[in-house]
């Protein structure tokens, strides 16, 4: 039986072969053939001509793409926009002016770079764009899915459903603020390359900034450093953004890979390696995040360390980040798909539990808030969360040096998390 089935296919082929075109046999060479069409058609609307192009030793392309041809300006709102070169105003009062320039003269001596700066740089007026491979599209669940976060990968500390939050298989470990308007967030995160289990799971750490409500129309800003396998197609510790305005479901992406988010610098690539990264018992790397809003026009800006201004997101793309964020959380993420019904052992910060303390375990330092006057100022009421803390803990904690912090994470799998 299975035999005639495979001398059937054979003589199938020959016929394909001989120009016999069977309608059967069409259908079998159109949609692999539409398919790739597709994913053309994809590449070319994602990767902008460059000015320049930079091979990172990772691999990755860095396309110098100039400013006014970024994807941003395919959104249909923006055809006539024009980009604002800087902020017109930054958060006032620093968390400590003088610790700051103490804490910039060290982050000098132990500067993170990413690791693309080592082949080259990009001239002025152009962004640098990771360039999006045929190979990164394929491992998307769908094309129309690449590039998204899966819906409710929000943590939500209070009040909630845990079928809803485990449905999705999203574990946090998070410190959070909310029931003010805010204005935006600050913090400093300790730079891990934790061990991911299985591809399709990931690792991050960063900062929400949220409006609306965790059903349908969340609002969700974030930023901050990811492993994933599944998006990049390695293990490196790269930079984020994501943003969405109806809870991940049509709107919004990583990086730069959808029309929303204008960058202007041309010095930090979003999605990029960062090196180097922290190694236990031994030297520590953080970055710097700052997201804000402009008082005056209204679009978010980001800051990554003190000497980059990134770009924004224009104001018309939120309906309650529109005016504030009602919840701010700075913390961790991974993915859980339970491998062969077991948790898994993907690591979350440094892979240790907060209480091993510094060196040993991730954190978040001089985690701040923007109130409505543009002010940096210290949490109030600054509350933890964690799915499952025999697998992933988070510890508060303040001091003159570092504000208020946490230490943060887990190594997934263990004897108390089986």
């Amino acid at each position: 039986m299975r035999r005639d089935r495979q001398l059937r296919a054979a003589a199938a082929a020959v016929v394909c072969l001989l120009g016999l075109v069977s309608l059967a046999c069409a259908g079998r060479v159109d949609g692999g053939s539409r398919q790739k069409l597709e994913v053309e058609k994809h590449l070319r609307r994602l990767n902008k001509a460059p000015v320049k192009t930079i091979k990172s030793p990772d691999g990755d392309i860095i396309d110098c793409v100039h400013i006014s041809k970024q994807p941003a300006f395919d959104h249909p709102f923006l055809k006539d926009h024009k980009i604002q070169m800087r902020p017109n105003y930054h958060p006032e009062g620093l968390f400590d002016e003088k610790k700051e320039v103490a804490a910039e003269a060290r982050e000098r001596e132990n500067p993170i770079k990413q690791l693309w700066h080592m082949n080259g740089k990009c001239p002025e007026d152009t962004v640098p764009i990771r360039r999006t491979k045929k190979d990164d599209i394929l491992r998307a669940s769908s094309m129309k899915r690449y590039g998204r976060k899966k819906h409710r990968t929000v943590p939500v500390p209070k009040s909630a459903d845990p079928d809803l939050i485990n449905e999705s298989g999203h574990q946090h470990a998070i410190a959070y603020v909310q029931g003010d308007k805010f204005y935006g967030a600050k913090a400093t995160i300790n730079v891990w390359e934790p061990k991911i289990q299985q591809p399709n799971e990931f690792s991050l750490s960063q900062l929400w900034i949220l409006g609306g409500s965790f059903g349908e129309d969340l609002n969700s800003i974030e930023a901050g450093w990811q492993v994933s396998p599944d998006l990049y197609g390695d293990n490196n510790t790269r930079l984020f953004t994501y943003w969405t305005s109806d809870a991940y479901q049509a709107t919004g992406c990583y990086n730069l890979l959808c029309s929303g988010f204008i960058q202007i610098n041309s010095e930090i690539a979003m999605g990029a390696s960062i090196s180097p990264v922290s190694a236990y018992r031994n030297s520590q790397y953080d970055i710097g995040i700052l997201v804000w809003k402009d008082p005056n026009e209204g679009h978010w800006w980001m800051q990554f360390g003190n000497d980059y201004v990134l770009g924004y997101w224009p104001s018309f793309l939120f309906s309650y980040l529109g005016d504030s964020a009602s919840m701010i959380e700075w913390g961790g993420e991974v993915v859980n798909s339970e491998p062969n019904g077991q948790h898994t052992s993907t690591q979350m910060g440094s892979g240790h539990f907060p209480e091993e303390g510094f060196g040993k375990a991730s954190y978040f330092r001089n985690i701040q808030v923007v109130d409505g006057s543009n002010n940096l100022k210290a949490p109030k009421g600054l509350g933890t969360f964690t799915d499952k803390s025999s697998c992933y803990d988070v510890q508060t904690g303040s001091n003159g040096d570092w504000g208020h912090y946490f230490y943060y994470g887990g190594p997934g799998r263990n004897p108390n998390c089986p």
